[in-house]
């Protein structure tokens, strides 16, 4: 049997969707993205790029960004159950 390379696997209208969420999540707890970096200890950009959908960052990225806004991680990925 074969070995089939795996492609790197990118969602670009998930990436979208997701950064608008988190963007209204963040915005609904009255936090701008500078403070969201500050928390995090990362650039402001990467916070946009984030919410832009232009980068597909880690989980382990995720997990900080929920611990950040003091909600549980479950609450960024609801809205695509």
């Amino acid at each position: 049997m074969a070995k089939t390379k795996r492609k790197n696997l990118r969602d670009d209208e998930f990436l979208k969707e997701f950064g608008i969420y988190l963007r209204e999540t963040r915005e609904k707890l009255d936090l701008t993205q500078q403070e969201v970096a500050d928390r995090m200890d990362v650039e402001v950009m990467q916070v946009s790029r984030i919410e832009r959908g232009i980068v597909n960052t880690s989980i382990s990225m995720i997990k900080e960004i929920a611990e950040c806004l003091e909600i549980p991680l479950y609450e960024l990925f609801k809205k695509f159950q």
